[in-house]
């Protein structure tokens, strides 16, 4: 019988620390929507979007630091196509966040 074991992303063994960056993350989200229910000022409200937005960037880019360490780097030892695949994935990746 062929059993599927689940897939080890580069995150899992850092997936609770994520977990809890991104409930911040979502914290601050439901922050934004009360400030601006409530009339805030622009000024304050801009200066809580520009941290969450840096909070999700640093997400980000820790995912990606992750992604290069395990992912890229088995598919580069691995070689061939898989190889220049994973490096095109997280080119691209690296462009989205460059552009966003």
């Amino acid at each position: 019988m062929n059993e599927r074991r689940p897939a080890v992303h580069g995150y899992s063994s850092h997936k609770d620390d994520y977990v809890k960056r991104l409930s911040r993350v979502e914290g601050q989200i439901r922050g934004l929507s009360r400030m601006v229910e409530q009339d805030q000022y622009c000024i304050d409200i801009l200066t809580q979007v520009s941290a969450a937005t840096k909070a999700l960037q640093s997400v980000a880019i820790k995912l990606l630091e992750e992604h290069m360490a395990h992912c890229v780097a088995e598919a580069v030892a691995e070689g061939g196509d898989t190889a220049t695949a994973k490096v095109k994935e997280a080119s691209d990746a690296i462009a989205r966040l460059i552009r966003s």
